[in-house]
């Protein structure tokens, strides 16, 4: 049985108010266990749980139109789950210098680096995420976007290491239409640069 994995923090607050974290996580992120649970009963994947997430993800996606409901919600589960770790409490601004040399390296500076994640963000119409990846082939980093539910998950030799949900349900009740204004407090204030650095380590990169 799937289920809604725990935040990560008690609140985001004053970038990301109470009522906006309440409605994102405890209605739509909930919803989308709640209808998995419910599309999973007879199929292959009933009686699994959120540690099974990534391997659905890519199943599903791979059976065309025939799982595209599994996918949606579980991907959504995935990228949310992804996303809070994405964040933290006076998180953002400048990486830790372990991590700097990789991000002057594939984006020339951090400034660098924040200008390729906002255009990425301005740049994804409609509903997405923005995603930090190491791109294995490269052996650098790189920005990319998806839309709706879609992940780097799909995408062989991309690790995804942060990730901005772009849904506008993500940041309207706080910033309206201002994605700007969204995209930068995430940059300077939630961006959760240890969870980027520890995943480039479990994987061995640094």
């Amino acid at each position: 049985m799937f289920e809604l994995s725990d935040l990560p923090y008690e609140g985001l607050e004053p970038y990301i108010s109470a009522h906006l974290l309440d409605r994102h996580y405890n209605g739509h992120h909930k919803t989308y266990v709640d209808v998995l649970n419910k599309l999973v009963v007879g199929t292959e994947f009933e009686g699994l749980g959120n540690e099974s997430l990534g391997d659905i993800v890519v199943k599903a996606h791979n059976s065309g139109s025939a799982g595209r409901a599994i996918f949606n919600n579980a991907a959504q589960i995935w990228n949310h789950d992804f996303y809070w770790q994405s964040m933290k409490p006076n998180g953002g601004g400048n990486p830790p210098e372990k991590l700097r040399e990789m991000i002057e390296h594939s984006f020339g500076s951090v400034e660098g680096f924040n200008n390729a994640f906002t255009t990425s963000g301005l740049g994804q119409f409609g509903s997405g995420w923005v995603w930090l990846v190491y791109d294995e082939d490269a052996k650098a980093l790189k920005v990319v976007s998806t839309a709706n539910a879609d992940s780097p998950l799909l995408t062989q030799g991309q690790l995804p290491l942060a990730t901005m949900d772009v849904w506008e349900h993500a940041y309207y009740l706080d910033y309206l239409n201002l994605r700007k204004k969204y995209i930068d407090v995430f940059l300077e204030h939630l961006l959760n640069w240890d969870f980027v650095l520890g995943r480039l380590e479990d994987a061995g990169v640094l």
